[in-house]
């Protein structure tokens, strides 16, 4: 990011606790490979179960601290509950911290 797009940058207090949050929401490998998963469309918690190959307790598990990040949208159908991401952008976000990790551990020298 350029010094321009820096100055631009306006963080109010209250714009910081909801970044914080959703790094919070992020910041479990599990997490992100729900989220991935969820990118064709919306599942159910037994297909997550099968594709991911972890528990139906810890699908859950994830899939409950998503919701409490507001990362997806739970939509109920009779008996059956499917789970969608709340907006796309949380991908390009995903995959621009994956970008910026990787650069910074490439340049890194020490341990």
């Amino acid at each position: 990011m350029n010094n321009t797009a820096m100055e631009n940058m306006v963080l109010s207090g209250e714009s910081l606790q909801m970044a914080a949050a959703l790094a919070r929401g992020l910041a479990d490998e599990n997490r992100l490979r729900i989220l991935y998963c969820l990118s064709n469309g919306k599942k159910s918690v037994g297909s997550m179960v099968e594709e991911l190959n972890l528990s139906q307790p810890l699908v859950s598990h994830h899939l409950r601290e998503l919701k409490r990040y507001l990362l997806v949208h739970v939509e109920r159908n009779g008996p059956f509950i499917y789970y969608e991401i709340a907006d796309p952008e949380i991908l390009n976000i995903v995959q621009m911290l994956g970008n910026v990790a990787l650069e910074l551990f490439v340049k890194r020298k020490t341990f």
